[in-house]
Formats: structure tokens, C-alpha cells, sequence
């Protein structure tokens, strides 16, 4: 078979499309029929150096792929596939590989340190491949080895320590990997290749060496390496090795205080005479230093100044000499920047090293950075007026408002002029100060905004008169416009400020929206989300009527867009596009209108056309759309309460396709909350649709494919549904209440480590606790019986929860909310299920004692219905 896949691997690539289509199927078919050999059959093509290059390259690619995949459900198909093949096969497979790593052609052998990986990835966990890194490590210790064979070993074994966790390996196996890797990084290394492949490798192992790093001798001689890296005439050398301090600087900030005054002249020198790869990895160590001490004011105690790390307030001993430096590096500007969101130069890190050093320090930036500023703003070249407007901005957040007021009060009619500057860069810089300003210091409801009645014409005259400016500077104005519109929301009296201004604005964002010039860029998205928050923060009673006559400009806009021609792909992405745009200013309509009884009738008069729109929108087909669309129904459902019945013979079918979207899960997602918008507005009425509904919300639980962040809000959901259709629910307790238990013991397996984990442990924790809750309290008036034989479960879940430390707050309210509806409920039968209520008494001792009014108000209500129940029985 040698020959014959090198042949079928070559014609896989040919560009004869019938050659090509053959030759893949006998590829699948030969995977098909013997996985194993066909494996093995890569491995050797791989692995041999007379076979041509283009075979071996996808005969490593397609071996890599045999192993992994980004989707998980396909990843732990590959994983089982590999696991169960016979180990005979498995240890050729290896042997040829690690053979491979002495290839000379490099692609192979770096292919080869790929799968390596991947095959560690799945076998080391499992104790499975206990000889891999000695095999590896012989490659760096035995005398006379290639310099291209030990480039290759490290570059696996960088590899290997980015899929494995250190737990997986013993300690010793950590030392040999870290001395062959600083070794290989040292400078007594002749060969240039081997240093970086071997720098590259330290990276991936640094979270391998903790016990390494708390001992200072070992650190000490990595941390010497790393800085002798630091200044390799080799740039890419210098660039990984300050990749390396990067990483340490967050990893093993504690450890670094020795190490300081060698690192900052390390950085200083990069950042002004290194080539720009390097110079940014230099600024982005003082922004993790930053993000670190950042991190450990958030958390520290203010008494105390407890924390479980020492807060060595790196950046304040160094702001003198630091904040110079990040200002030097300002000047140093791209022409084309503006117009790229992808560019990334010395002067954008400079300015957002800039913004966390003030954010870290707070008031003590201000002295260092006005004066730059002072000097260079009224400069004749454009870079040092742009740097001094930039400066401005990054400083505005962390300082205290004592200290920014004078100066921002002061440099707003600047900032105002400078948007007529002649050079666009400086329009760009200046307005997205401008949106700095707005966000962070014009709050009118806590008491305190640089806008006033006196300054407010000639702001908004500025802005919407820039709107008119180049697309890239017109998008950032976008952003200073919903800034300034935002804090207005609950502003009180003050809202009635921009009243005036609320429909020049509003058509003024319009035009933006219809601007044929922007293609390429976000504008007319933007010029949309920023239309939303004027309205959504306008103040109601006064812009009501503008409100009432923005409707039927966006359903105008919104029914063109269905006939539009569609010609192509792109045509049909920005057909979608713009849909999305508009269904989500209709939602933001739909609901501010529906926030008073008096302006409700508004969109009711209206809601037949808006739901015919809505539906014509759907036979569309995008899943953006789907989005928005959803997320506006789920809003006219609310707005419609009851009468939205009418609409369902139509709209259910859309609603069952969202509900069984697994691939654009968050498409799933959002049909699931308008089941329970749904849900509010009809009650009982829509129980027609429940059993439809409820197999495909059972499907979507039991489902391996379907993303795991659908599965707390469908919990949620079902709760909404036994609440709406109350007694009716039964029939389907059988079904939901397993799968309840059952996602309640995951959740005590689940990794609390992992703060996505946590997060997502506690969504479920509380969607479980809210599934409860709706069916208790949709049984409690006829048949709260039979929740008797699950109550014990619920009770048990709710003491597993009240153990969690730390708990999540809105946890606690879930978890101490059914405990009260389960007593509520049950009545007089509560006394025997509350045998030993200890757990019951200490939790709700615990929220009595809580600052949060809320909380408080729910456990006193709680321990009154468990009063209640248990005097009932006495």
C-alpha cells in the first residue's frame, strides 16, 4: 500500500477536479475500512524522506486531523477512535514519529512535532505514554545530535506543553523539560534555530514551572537565560524571549522584585531602538504588570491591604521614568492606522500601556502626562498634535474626577475645534476622546458631567456635523454621540436636556446609516446601535411622538430590504446585515414604547404590519436576522400581551426551526428566551403549542451537539412554562424533573477552577433553581402533591448549594427563593420533607445578615412560608 497512498496523496492535490474527488474518496474509503492501518500508513509517509514533500505534508495533515477537531463533540469521537485502536499500531505510529523529528526536511519533522503533541494531548493524561519525554529529552542530552534534530525536539516539546496540563506530568519530568529548554536557550548554543525553537518551548512551559520558580536558584538561571535571549542579535529571538517575560509578568508577578531594574533597562532600550515586533512584546510586559496590580487593587481589602499577593506596586516606582517612555512612543504614528482596526503599532500600544498605567496609579499620571500634552498640541505636524490629543484620552479613566474636571472642562472647546483640524488623524484621535469624555465623566445622574446646559448646542452641533466626516472618523463620532446619549438614561430632570436635540440626532444618524461611502467599514452598523441608545435613553414622556414617527421610517427601511436582488453571496451578507441593523432598532422602538401604558397603544396599532415585516424577514433566511428578529418578536410579545395569539399559527414554525439550530447556537439560545417572553404574555393560552414546544426544549437538553451555554436558559424556560400553563405542566414532569436532577449533580462535578466553568456552573445552579420555582408555583393552586416525591432531591441540591464557598450572590436569591415557594406550596405537607431544616436555618441566617436589600426581603419572606407550613402541621 506504500506506493499507492503516496500516489493517492499526490492526486489528492492535483488540480484536475475528477483526479482530486477519487482520490479522496479512496482515501476515505481506505479510513473507512481499516483505521489503523490507514494511520499507520500516514505515519510511514510522513516519516520517510525519499517520498515527495507535498505527500508528506497532507499525510500530516490529514494524520493531525485524525486526532483533533475544534468542535468538542467531533474531538471526543476522534479521542475514543484513537484510545481503542491496538496499542501494537499505536506504539509504530509513535516510533515513526519521534523518528520523523530527524528528518531533514523541515516540514516533516515539523509536522511531525505536531501530531506528537496531539497524541500526547490524549494519551498522557491517561498515564498512557509514560516514555515520551525521555524519548524526547535523549535527543538534547546525547553528545553529537543535529542541531536540526534538537530544534525540532523542542519544538515539540513546546508543542506537547501546550496541550498537556502540568498536573500531568511528575515533577522530575518538569526539571528535565525545563533544563533541556533553558539549555537549548542558552548562549553557548551555536545554532540560532535551536534558540528560538527553544525560547518558543519555554513559553508553553512556564505554567510547568511553578515549583522551579519558587526556588531562586533555578529562577535566577531561567531568568538569566531569558534576558541573555532578551538581546540575541537574532530579532525573532529577542522578540520570543520578551514573549517569555510577558508571560512570567503575570504569571509569577510575586517573584519578580529582584528582577526589575534589569527588566525596565531591557524594556527601555527595546521600546526605542528594537525593531517594532520586539518593542511591542517590551510595552505589552509593563501592560500584564499593569493588568496585574490592577487586578490585585480590585481585590484587595481596604483595611487590610490583605490579598493572597503582595502588591509590589511595580508602576508607581517606575511611573517617572515609564510614563516618558509610553509618551515617546506616541509620536511614532502609522499613516494608515485610522482606517484598520487590524493595525497594531508601537504608537496604539504605547497609548493603551498609557491608559492601564492610569487606571493602576490613578491621580499621579496626570502631572506626568499634561505637560506633553501642553507642548505638543498646538504643534504645526500633525503627529505631535495627535500624540498630545491621544495622550488626553488614554489618561481619562483611573484619575479621580477632582483631578480630571479643571483639566477636561478646560480642553473640551479644543477638542471641539480640533474636529475641523485639516489632518484627518487628528479628527479620528479627537473623537474618540470625545466618547472617552463622554463615557467616563458625564454621569448627570450621580451629579457630575462635563456637559452643561451652557456647552451642550455646540457639542451636539459638532458632532453631527463630523458625522458628515470620512467613514473611519464619522464611526468613532458615532461612539461620542451614544456616550453622550447614555447619560441621560435615569438622569431625571437633566434628560430633558437633549430633548431638543432628539430628532436632529436621530436623523442625523439616519443619513449616516444611508451613507453610500462606507463600504468596507462598520459605519452604518454603528450609526444604528447608536440610533438605539438616543432612543432607549430618551426621555419618554417628551420624545414619545418623535418616537411614534421613527416606526414607520424603519418599517419603510426594513420592507425594502426583502426586496432587494440578491445576485451573490456578498449581496445576500449584506442584505442580512442591514435586516439585523433594523430589527434591532425596531426592538428598541417596540420597548421603550411599551414602558408606559400610554404610549403602549402606539405599538399595538401597529404590531399586525410589524409582525407581517418580522416573518417576511425570517423566509430571508440569515441567521443574524434570526437573531434580531427573535430578540424584536420576544419584545412585541411583551407589547401585544394576550393578542399576540394571533400571530402564532404563522410564527411557530420560525420558532420551532430556532429551537432546532444547533449549529448557530446562539440562534437556539435566543428562541428559547422568546419561548418564555412568549410564555408571559399569552399564560394558558399557549398551551396548544406546549407539547411542540417541550419536545424540542427536552431534545435540545438531552443533546451532545448542542453548545452547553444553551442549557441553563432552557431551565429557565420550562419554569416559564409551568408557570403560564400551571396544573397542564404535569404531563411533562416525567420528562423535565430527571433531567433537572440530573444537570444539579453536574453541577457539583463541574471545575470551579476555571472561572468560565464557575460562571457557567452558576448559570445553571440558578436556571435549575428558576425551573423549580415555576413549577412549584404553577402547581401550588391544584397540584402541588406531586412535587412531594421530587422534593427531596430539590432540597438536597439546595444544601449542596448553601455548602459553596465562595457562593455567587444571585445564586443564594435563586436557591433561597424555591426553598420558600417549595413550603408555599406544599403547605401543610412541607413538615415532612423539612425533617432536619438546620441547613435551612443557617442559610437563611446568612442572607438576614446581607447588605443586599433584595436578598434580605427574599430569605424573610422564605423563613415566613416555612413558618407558615410548619405552624399549619403543628
Amino acid at each position: 500500500m506504500a506506493l499507492e497512498i503516496t500516489q493517492c496523496l499526490l492526486a489528492a492535490q492535483s488540480a484536475d477536479a475528477k483526479i482530486r474527488t477519487e482520490a479522496e474518496a479512496n482515501l476515505s474509503q481506505f479510513r473507512e475500512q481499516n483505521l489503523p492501518g490507514f494511520l499507520l500508513s500516514l505515519a510511514v509517509e510522513l516519516s520517510t524522506d525519499v517520498n515527495p514533500t507535498e505527500s508528506r505534508r497532507l499525510a500530516g495533515i490529514v494524520l493531525k486531523n485524525s486526532l483533533d477537531a475544534k468542535e468538542t463533540v467531533r474531538k471526543q469521537q476522534l479521542v475514543q477512535q484513537w484510545l481503542v485502536i491496538d496499542s501494537s499500531y499505536k506504539s509504530q505510529i509513535k516510533s515513526l514519529l519521534l523518528s520523523c523529528l530527524g528528518s531533514s526536511v523541515r516540514e516533516a519533522s515539523h509536522t511531525a512535532a505536531q501530531v506528537i503533541a496531539k497524541i500526547a494531548s490524549i494519551e498522557v493524561p491517561q498515564k498512557q505514554w509514560p516514555e515520551l519525554v525521555g524519548s524526547l529529552l535523549v535527543n538534547m542530552t546525547q553528545h553529537g545530535r543535529p542541531a536540526s534534530l534538537k530544534q525540532a525536539t523542542l519544538e515539540t516539546l513546546g508543542y506537547v506543553c501546550e496541550e498537556i496540563s502540568h498536573h500531568d506530568l511528575v515533577q522530575d519530568e518538569v526539571n528535565s523539560v525545563l533544563t533541556a529548554v533553558v539549555q537549548g536557550m542558552n548562549v553557548e548554543e551555536d545554532s540560532p534555530e535551536v534558540r528560538l525553537a527553544a525560547a518558543r518551548a519555554l513559553y508553553n512551559a512556564l505554567d510547568f514551572a511553578q515549583t522551579n520558580f519558587d526556588n531562586e536558584m533555578e529562577r535566577n538561571y531561567i531568568m538569566k537565560v531569558i534576558c541573555e535571549a532578551a538581546t540575541a542579535k537574532e530579532t525573532q529571538i529577542r522578540q520570543a524571549a520578551f514573549e517569555c517575560l510577558v508571560s512570567i509578568a503575570s504569571t509569577y508577578y510575586e517573584l519578580l522584585e529582584p528582577y526589575m531594574q534589569t527588566l525596565f533597562e531591557l524594556t527601555a532600550k527595546a521600546v526605542k531602538e528594537d525593531e517594532e515586533a520586539v518593542a511591542l512584546q517590551a510595552i505589552e510586559f509593563w501592560s500584564s504588570i499593569c493588568d496585574e496590580e490592577i487586578e490585585l487593587q480590585d481585590y484587595e481589602v481596604p483595611d487590610s491591604g490583605d490579598s493572597s499577593v503582595q502588591h509590589s506596586h511595580f508602576i508607581e516606582k517606575a511611573l517617572e521614568i515609564l510614563v516618558p517612555m509610553l509618551l515617546e512612543t506616541l509620536l511614532k504614528q502609522d499613516e494608515e492606522q485610522d482606517q484598520d482596526d487590524e493595525i497594531w503599532n508601537l504608537a496604539m500600544a504605547g497609548g493603551t500601556c498609557l491608559g492601564l498605567v492610569a487606571r493602576t496609579v490613578g491621580d499621579s499620571v496626570v502631572p506626568l502626562v499634561m505637560p506633553f500634552v501642553e507642548a505638543n498640541i498646538m504643534k504645526s505636524d500633525w503627529r505631535s498634535r495627535e500624540a498630545a490629543i491621544y495622550a488626553f484620552g488614554s489618561i481619562l479613566e483611573g484619575p479621580s474626577i477632582e483631578k480630571l474636571s479643571p483639566m477636561v472642562h478646560a480642553g473640551l472647546k479644543h477638542l471641539l475645534d480640533a474636529m475641523k483640524d485639516n489632518n484627518e488623524h487628528i479628527r479620528d484621535t479627537t473623537a474618540w476622546t470625545l466618547s472617552r469624555i463622554f463615557e467616563l465623566l458625564h454621569a448627570p445622574a450621580s451629579g457630575f458631567s462635563v456637559v452643561s446646559p451652557a456647552n451642550l448646542q455646540q457639542i451636539v452641533e459638532v458632532l453631527l456635523e463630523s458625522l458628515k466626516d470620512v467613514p473611519h472618523v464619522a464611526e468613532k463620532v458615532c461612539g461620542a454621540i451614544y456616550f453622550l446619549s447614555q447619560g441621560y438614561e435615569d438622569a431625571g430632570p437633566s434628560s430633558s436636556l437633549l430633548t431638543p436635540f432628539v430628532t436632529q440626532i436621530i436623523g442625523s444618524l439616519i443619513s449616516t446609516a444611508d451613507r453610500t461611502d462606507s463600504s468596507g467599514s462598520k459605519l452604518r452598523t454603528t450609526a444604528y446601535e447608536t440610533l438605539n441608545e438616543a432612543v432607549r435613553c430618551s426621555n419618554l414622556i417628551e420624545t414619545s411622538q418623535i418616537i411614534k414617527h421613527l416606526c414607520p421610517v424603519i418599517m419603510t427601511k426594513l420592507a425594502q430590504t426583502v426586496e432587494l436582488q440578491i445576485l451573490s453571496a456578498d449581496d445576500r451578507e449584506k442584505q442580512g446585515d442591514l435586516q439585523a441593523s433594523l430589527c434591532g432598532v425596531l426592538q428598541v422602538i417596540i420597548q421603550k414604547l411599551s414602558n408606559s401604558d400610554e404610549t403602549k397603544s402606539i405599538i399595538v396599532q401597529v404590531a399586525d404590519q410589524i409582525m407581517m415585516l418580522f416573518l417576511k424577514v425570517f423566509a430571508c433566511r440569515s441567521s443574524t436576522v434570526h437573531e434580531e428578529a427573535m430578540l424584536a418578536i420576544g419584545a412585541l410579545a411583551y407589547a401585544t400581551g394576550s393578542d399576540f395569539l394571533k400571530y402564532m399559527p404563522e410564527f411557530y414554525k420560525y420558532l420551532e426551526m430556532g429551537l432546532q439550530n444547533f449549529e448557530e447556537y446562539q440562534v437556539c439560545s435566543i428562541s428559547v428566551g422568546v419561548v418564555g417572553d412568549i410564555c408571559r404574555a399569552l399564560d394558558g393560552k399557549i398551551l396548544p403549542y406546549c407539547d411542540g414546544i417541550m419536545t424540542h426544549l427536552l431534545k435540545d437538553l438531552s443533546s451532545g451537539e448542542l453548545n452547553k451555554s444553551v442549557k441553563p436558559p432552557i431551565f429557565s424556560c420550562l419554569g416559564d412554562i409551568a408557570l403560564a400553563i400551571g396544573e397542564h405542566f404535569e404531563k411533562y414532569l416525567q420528562y423535565a424533573l430527571p433531567m433537572m436532577q440530573t444537570a444539579s449533580e453536574v453541577c457539583a462535578q463541574l471545575d470551579n477552577s476555571d472561572d468560565e466553568m464557575l460562571e457557567y456552573g452558576n448559570q445553571l445552579r440558578r436556571s435549575i433553581f428558576e425551573a423549580y420555582s415555576g413549577i412549584l408555583q404553577g402547581f401550588k393552586n391544584s397540584k402541588a402533591n406531586v412535587m412531594l416525591p421530587y422534593a427531596p432531591h430539590l432540597l438536597q441540591f439546595i444544601e449542596l448549594v448553601a455548602k459553596d464557598r465562595p457562593r455567587d450572590e444571585s445564586v443564594t436569591k435563586a436557591a433561597v427563593a424555591v426553598l420558600g415557594d417549595l413550603a408555599d406550596a406544599l403547605g401543610s405537607n412541607a413538615k415532612t420533607i423539612f425533617k432536619d431544616p438546620a441547613f435551612c436555618t443557617q442559610l437563611l441566617g446568612e442572607c438576614l445578615q446581607s447588605d443586599d436589600e433584595q436578598l434580605k426581603e427574599t430569605a424573610t419572606w422564605t423563613q415566613g412560608m416555612i413558618g407558615r407550613a410548619f405552624s399549619v402541621c403543628g
